[in-house]
């Protein structure tokens, strides 16, 4: 059974504010890469393309952790609590909207040993 979480943390910057974001998520990646449990950590942005029509958020992370422990240890990290407070929770922070997810790959009623 897999235990891995993947998150898929959607960030809309306030305008005029992408790069800032961008490069304050880019920092965010050399510390989270060294944290046990951390299979894949990676902030991209958003680009248009002919055959990806969609709507979406500009900057998007994602993440895949070992198990829900590992991605729980990252979030009560005191480097990403203070992200959030200083960039989403301020009123004065680059960020107009967040929007984090985690999801599993195990399917609805897995029973294999």
């Amino acid at each position: 059974m897999s235990s891995k979480i993947y998150c898929i943390a959607n960030f809309k910057p306030k305008p005029g504010k992408e790069e800032a974001v961008f490069e304050a998520l880019q920092r965010l990646e050399p510390n989270t890469h060294r944290e046990d449990g951390c299979l894949a950590y990676t902030v991209t942005r958003h680009v248009d393309h002919p055959n990806a029509k969609g709507a979406s958020y500009p900057i998007v992370f994602h993440e895949v952790w070992a198990n829900r422990e590992s991605f729980e240890a990252h979030c009560n990290r005191q480097e990403i609590k203070q992200f959030f407070a200083q960039h989403v929770e301020a009123k004065d922070g680059d960020i107009d909207h967040a929007n984090v997810c985690v999801y599993s790959d195990e399917p609805y009623d897995y029973d294999a040993p």
